[in-house]
């Protein structure tokens, strides 16, 4: 019999190849609109079977989909990563310990604001871009936390040009952190520099307490 612990631990390995996959398909999508009618589908199909799922039990079984905005192909930008100011934060999980991120630049995006990129400081590396909007905490908003735009690190990539050095910001697929749904979970949220006063009404909303 397969040990509990190392049950769990190929649940959330099964889980990240998942996501690798679903972000693949999304990336070779004939359009940003098919590309979020992939995500969507995948993301509640993930969430409301998948073993590694967030969702508490109590959640699963009545289970519909997530809260997800039409698509608004206003939202989305191919932008370069600009020079920012040195800088980096450390985050306390309870498994892996001390997480150091470190500021590696900007995207500045035309009347929405501006967002500071990090990298994962540590084995792996990953580029991670998370976002808090004006309507985060609000009744039907989002996620008071706020949201991941990017976690290449954890499969959410929705293109890049390493030799332009410009990245694929898309709003529409903006999700929230596991610990939205579990508060076991401990997530890196935005900090002051991901921080917008621009309501962002796309991507995955909140409906939860």
């Amino acid at each position: 019999m397969t040990p509990p612990s190392a049950r769990t631990a190929l649940e959330v390995a099964d889980w990240r190849r998942r996501v690798f996959a679903l972000y693949a398909r999304v990336r070779e999508a004939r359009s940003p609109e098919a590309a979020h009618d992939l995500w969507r589908a995948g993301r509640d199909d993930l969430m409301g079977r998948h073993p590694a799922t967030p969702l508490l039990a109590q959640d699963r079984a009545g289970f519909r989909g997530l809260a997800v905005a039409p698509y608004d192909p206003q939202w989305r930008f191919e932008t370069p990563i600009l020079p920012a100011e040195p800088g980096g934060f450390e985050f306390a999980t309870g498994t892996d310990g001390i997480v150091p991120f470190e500021r590696i630049g900007r995207v500045d995006l035309p009347e929405v604001g501006s967002l500071d990129v990090w990298r994962l400081a540590s084995y792996g590396g990953g580029i991670f871009i998370p976002v808090r909007d004006a309507l985060a905490g609000r009744p039907g908003g989002t996620y008071g936390g706020g949201r991941y735009l990017i976690d290449t690190i954890k499969g959410a990539d929705l293109g890049l040009d390493a030799e332009a050095g410009t990245i694929v910001i898309d709003f529409n697929f903006a999700y929230n952190p596991s610990c939205a749904y579990d508060p076991a979970w401990a997530c890196p949220l935005a900090q002051p520099g991901n921080v917008l006063t621009t309501p962002v009404p796309v991507g995955e909303l909140y409906l939860g307490g």
